[in-house]
């Protein structure tokens, strides 16, 4: 088992318009980025799990020619709100980190 945060070249989160938030998740090498898509522990539902969500919030991509899987979620608050604490979405992604893969 490993992280995904020890197998994965980058990942970051960043606002997708001031109402969504999208994750990278990037690969260096195809036999990394096949690894984790063939675990298929990370998937909508898990996406939706981490972030109190329901499954169908969530959009899902695997991007084989970057070597990357991307996903997007709605704001807990939209950007520039007054409860909003990170306006650039750019510190959302740390619960990514520590998924197990096999």
């Amino acid at each position: 088992m490993a992280k995904l945060g020890e197998l994965a070249r980058l990942i970051r989160s960043k606002n997708a318009g001031p109402f969504e938030l999208t994750f990278d998740i990037m690969f260096d090498d195809e036999a990394t980025f096949k690894r984790v898509c063939d675990s298929h522990v990370l998937n909508a539902e898990l996406i939706a799990r981490l972030y109190n969500l329901s499954a169908n919030q969530v959009q899902f991509f695997i991007v084989p020619p970057a070597l990357a899987i991307k996903a997007s979620i709605p704001r807990p608050r939209f950007q520039g709100d007054v409860l909003d604490s990170d306006g650039h979405g750019g510190q959302q992604y740390a619960p990514l980190i520590d998924i197990e893969i096999p």
